[in-house]
């Protein structure tokens, strides 16, 4: 299946096999700027311009609960690798991690001084990586609530982060000085950077390690 969302405030899936549409989920109050599938397929995450969050049972038309974020812009989410908790990153600076089964916000991370443009969870889902306009990259321990790491180096806003599968490295994108860099996720220190985009590389075509996370792509 794929999951899309519009302009039209509605998220449609599709039959991937065929192109069919299959369902459509109706709920949001502006357009839909967000959906990921949660890592088991059984749940759907979608966000809408103004903030609001709503997770859906993938197999059913109905909401499963709806974060209360509140007015401020959600402008990067993801799924721990379990499936029960969501971190999102707003207009507001802040990281908050949500209980997926019960829509209560578990944890809630301060230290960007601006917008936060993307987010990861690491692979054992102890930490969470988030890139800001601020032009930072912070790591978090999620199980003790406290920044662990910053990464400085980018000259622009950091619109994609992702862990390398083992967690040992970090691939950073950033649409303002056009580049990915490769990072030591324990230390924080550059091993790699890559220039050639004619256009910035956007949240939408993120930095992306390879499963066996020798390559980003």
């Amino acid at each position: 299946l794929v999951v899309t969302g519009g302009n039209d405030n509605v998220i449609r899936i599709w039959a991937a096999d065929t192109g069919r549409e299959v369902q459509q989920k109706r709920g949001h109050v502006s357009s839909v700027d967000m959906v990921a599938f949660s890592p088991d397929s059984n749940k759907i995450l979608s966000t809408s311009v103004g903030g609001q969050v709503v997770l859906w049972e993938a197999s059913r038309q109905r909401k499963y609960v709806e974060l209360p974020i509140g007015t401020e812009s959600c402008s990067a989410v993801a799924f721990s690798p379990d499936g029960k908790r969501i971190a999102n990153g707003s207009a507001d600076n802040t990281v908050k991690i949500w209980d997926v089964e019960t829509g209560q916000e578990m944890l809630s991370l301060e230290g960007h001084s601006d917008n936060i443009r993307s987010i990861a969870f690491s692979p054992d889902g102890k930490r969470i990586a988030s890139g800001s306009l601020d032009t930072t990259v912070k790591i978090w321990d999620v199980e003790l609530g406290q920044e662990t790491l910053t990464i400085k180096g980018h000259t622009g806003s950091v619109n994609s982060v992702a862990f390398s599968p083992d967690g040992k490295r970090i691939a950073t994108g950033s649409r303002s000085d056009k580049t990915v860099t490769v990072w030591d996720a324990e230390s924080g220190q550059k091993t790699l950077t890559l220039r050639g985009h004619s256009e910035a590389p956007s949240s939408t075509s993120p930095a992306r390690f390879r499963y066996s996370g020798v390559r980003s792509v």
